[in-house]
């Protein structure tokens, strides 16, 4: 089934309130007409929670990619850097997201490092500063991109670290990795706060009117027990396609755009797979909420399978409840 084409939907559906209300009146027609032709495929459906580590499409996008799919284990910074066409040598390795945590009486929040303005000057400078505090507990940092670097330590290889969307604009305490397995995590985010609290970086950050970067967080940790089954040069399975206009629009809890995003891919994404299925093309679709994930394919389906559905249709109504 090298040829399948894979379609993977984040936050296809949340609990929120506000979901639930942009939900009404929502129609997905080309939604409805795939699922009707798909059958369920229990081995690409995950069950979770709210509080796990790794989100379902994070745990989906790594089995399809043939990655270790263990909560808050997922070695996706080993990955990438593989996928630079380096190797990682059985290194364990993790993201390092320069933030700003906002700490108020009851909360900590971890504000969007997005909104920071980092640039690449800035976010290397920012490195230098800091990597000599990571290097003393045996962590070594790399510059990746503005607002991603890459930390390479024996730290990381067993230790299950929430990822960054799930912590985002949340209180950070309840996603801390355990306590006793991270106290040199812990200890750093405490020196890095009296670091940067009164750093000259900071202090002209302020006098331009950008905010303070006061912490990190961790996240992606793991190590490659060999290269995985796909690489951009050798593709064993074509990767899934994963657009990421609901996730966006939910992170930001923006339930007009996501009914918009969902309208706008029902159109598009979906359509198109809906046409292949309809040509006969193995297609695979995986639903993912913030909970669970669920996944459908095309398959011979029998006579009595048929006639039920006559009768029983899936809807995409109905499926959103179980995400």
């Amino acid at each position: 089934m090298s040829d399948t084409t894979h379609l993977l939907i984040p936050y296809a559906a949340s609990a929120s309130p506000g979901c639930q209300q942009a939900q009404q009146g929502l129609a997905l027609p080309h939604l409805d007409r795939l699922l009707a032709r798909l059958n369920p495929r229990p081995e690409h459906s995950d069950t979770g929670a709210e509080t796990s580590f790794s989100a379902p499409h994070e745990r989906a996008l790594a089995r399809a990619l043939g990655l270790p799919a263990q909560d808050g284990r997922i070695p996706w910074a080993a990955w990438h850097y593989h996928q630079q066409g380096l190797t990682t040598h059985g290194e364990a390795w993790a993201f390092v997201t320069p933030c700003q945590w906002q700490v108020s009486t009851d909360h900590v929040t971890l504000r969007d490092p997005a909104q920071l303005g980092l640039d690449e000057a800035a976010s290397r400078a920012l490195l230098a500063i800091v990597a000599p505090w990571f290097a003393e507990d045996g962590i070594t940092l790399h510059y990746d991109q503005p607002t991603r670097w890459l930390a390479s330590g024996p730290l990381f290889a067993d230790l299950a670290t929430a990822s960054l969307e799930r912590v985002l604009l949340r209180d950070v305490r309840a996603w801390m990795p355990d306590a006793k397995q991270a106290r040199t995590l812990h200890r750093l985010h405490s020196e890095m706060q009296m670091l940067l609290y009164t750093h000259a970086f900071n202090e002209e950050r302020s006098a331009q009117g950008l905010p303070v970067v006061n912490s990190f967080w961790v996240h992606g940790t793991g190590a490659l027990a060999g290269p995985p089954p796909a690489t951009p040069s050798t593709p064993s399975t074509p990767p899934p396609h994963m657009p990421t206009t609901l996730r966006d629009a939910a992170l930001r809890d923006d339930w007009r755009a996501w009914a918009s995003a969902w309208a706008a891919l029902d159109a598009g994404p979906v359509a198109d797979l809906l046409r292949q299925a309809e040509s006969g093309s193995p297609v695979q679709l995986t639903l993912c909420g913030e909970r669970n994930a669920l996944g459908f394919h095309t398959a011979p389906r029998s006579l009595v399978q048929r006639f039920q559905g006559l009768f029983r249709p899936m809807r995409w109504s109905n499926m959103l409840v179980q995400l």
